[in-house]
């Protein structure tokens, strides 16, 4: 795999240069997490790790567990933990996580996750066009994980009272609340996002919460570009805190 070598915020990564690289969506999930404090972690579809990574650095005494279901994009993401010397509070797991089994040793080895965070494929199946890259394919589209696979590892992973935060596409905000509240994680917190004032969102950050009362709270919107398509003092903040 050829590789190149970024640097973002505080950290380093290592992405394919021709396969799946993250985008603003990563950078908008972790910021999203609002957790005054963190001990177990889980990230679902993890990539290159970026989002376990960046969420490492905030949460000093977290241990966080990188779920990747591609074997490229799972070794990448131990590579990353490395270079970023992470390796005594980090791991990644190279398996299905719609397959109970996988995550069987983890329900053992915890009383259940504080936080599981995610930035899922956006698209159903069979939906728009489909990447000929197949690992770009497969992090788009819901070729191996869909909402509902990824909402039960989440329920499966959580403790009691434990965060789940995840970005997504507005126009399937509904089918993804009522599958959370089918599973026991009531949706708590919604912030969308629109590339400048004029535009409708393209991205929704969710947080919902195992076990969690009734009642959901609307935060301000994010606008990504300025009336000079330049980034929002917001945005910017976010690449250089």
């Amino acid at each position: 795999m050829e590789v190149t070598l970024d640097s973002i915020r505080d950290i380093r990564i290592y992405q394919s240069k021709t396969g799946y690289r993250f985008s603003v969506d990563a950078l908008l999930l972790f910021d999203f997490v609002g957790l005054k404090t963190a001990r177990v972690i889980a990230d679902l579809g993890a990539g290159s790790g970026i989002v376990g990574i960046l969420l490492a650095k905030k949460y000093l005494h977290a241990t966080v567990t990188l779920f990747e279901i591609q074997p490229g994009l799972a070794s990448l993401a131990d590579r990353n933990i490395r270079i970023n010397s992470l390796e005594d509070r980090m791991n990644v797991v190279n398996a299905d996580i719609t397959h109970r089994s996988s995550l069987q040793s983890f329900l053992s080895a915890h009383a259940g996750f504080d936080l599981v965070v995610a930035n899922p494929p956006f698209r159903k199946w069979k939906s728009g066009h489909i990447n000929i890259d197949e690992e770009r394919a497969i992090a788009r589209h819901e070729i191996k994980l869909n909402l509902m696979g990824l909402v039960e590892a989440a329920s499966c992973l959580l403790k009691p009272k434990g965060r789940f935060c995840v970005v997504h596409h507005p126009s399937r905000l509904a089918e993804f609340m009522d599958i959370l509240r089918r599973k026991g994680i009531e949706p708590k917190r919604l912030r969308f996002i629109h590339s400048d004032r004029n535009s409708e969102a393209k991205i929704v950050l969710l947080e919902a919460v195992r076990e969690g009362r009734q009642g959901i709270k609307i935060e301000s919107p994010l606008y990504i570009y300025d009336e000079q398509r330049q980034y929002t003092n917001e945005m910017k903040k976010l690449y250089n805190p």
